[in-house]
């Protein structure tokens, strides 16, 4: 099947079988090995990344995979179409995929009211970011605009500023525009601390393609403002490990293996630099538990996974959860 149309027959199929009861039936119980980070108790230390249901609409039906903590999104303040298909691409022999969906999705709106209809009650990221139209110097005001709304609902907000599929987006890991940002940010959560009477931990998502000098300035940038937590990493531009092989041209974010490594180069930068002060989550590449075991030992407290479900199957998440337990 097209790519795209055999992500959103799965996710038709997760919430199915999360309705009917089936997906509890069928799946074996998740793996109990609680772990604490950010001052939030994960059921394990296997999460679900962003970008696998970006409507929030199947949070229960994902539930039932054995995630220790799930994050869905990327949502933007307005609905948008993203960029035009087909924009997933499969790379099997590289157990990759590389991607251009653009943040699709309906907006924050009924982004919200699909995550207060879950029944999920364990921890749950929501991914924020900005809409392509909104120019790069006004960013700042649809993260704001994101955070406001989804603040109630999250176990932990993350801020997007590294897909490759919005125009610009990237220019936000910069020292002088993500000082600003994060400034913004920090000055909103502790208004939203106070208005809800809850504390939601902030999390930056950033690229696997930085370099020693980016790394450092994000780092001492994440320090300065309190920022609870980074996700490295997103997916990549690089097309060195797979030249030659259908689709390694199509523009996009490459995802799977191919990633691995230059994800874990980033999280042993960032350990050296923030050490356990602040909890690194390990995305890319991740096929096998021994490679969740690899983000760890790179640095990371938690993993994500996202790409290796496609070609492993909802048994990763077992095995990864039990190989970190």
């Amino acid at each position: 099947m097209d790519p795209e149309d055999a992500h959103h027959l799965t996710l038709s199929m997760l919430r199915a079988g999360s309705r009917t009861g089936l997906a509890s039936l069928l799946m074996p119980r998740p793996v109990e090995a609680p772990r604490t980070v950010m001052g939030l108790t994960f059921r394990n230390r296997v999460g679900l990344a962003a970008g696998l249901d970006k409507e929030g609409s199947c949070i229960d039906g994902l539930a039932s995979l054995g995630f220790g903590f799930i994050e869905v999104g990327t949502v933007t303040p307005r609905a948008q179409p993203g960029n035009p298909r087909p924009r997933m691409f499969r790379l099997p022999r590289a157990d990759a995929l590389i991607n251009r969906l653009g943040f699709n999705n309906g907006g924050v709106e009924q982004f919200v009211r699909n995550v207060q209809a879950a029944n999920y009650k364990g921890i749950l990221g929501l991914n924020i970011g900005k809409n392509a139209d909104t120019p790069i110097e006004r960013a700042a005001d649809d993260y704001l605009f994101c955070l406001e709304r989804v603040y109630p609902f999250a176990s932990y907000v993350t801020i997007n500023i590294s897909s490759p599929n919005t125009q610009n987006l990237r220019q936000l890991q910069g020292a002088g525009e993500l000082d600003a940002l994060l400034s913004a940010l920090r000055d909103k959560q502790q208004r939203l601390d106070d208005l809800h009477a809850k504390h939601v931990p902030l999390v930056l998502k950033i690229a696997p393609d930085l370099d020693e000098g980016q790394i450092e300035d994000i780092a001492s940038t994440v320090i300065r403002h309190k920022i609870e937590g980074i996700i490295a990493t997103n997916t990549t531009l690089s097309r060195a490990a797979v030249l030659g092989m259908p689709h390694a041209e199509e523009a996009g974010g490459l995802s799977g293996r191919p990633v691995f490594e230059a994800s874990n180069e980033v999280i042993r930068k960032l350990y050296a630099k923030l050490g356990s002060d602040v909890p690194i989550i390990g995305v890319g590449g991740i096929l096998s538990g021994e490679d969740a075991k690899q983000k760890l030992a790179a640095g990371a407290a938690l993993v994500q996974l996202y790409t290796g479900l496609i070609y492993r199957g909802p048994a990763l998440v077992r095995e990864c959860a039990k190989a970190l337990a």
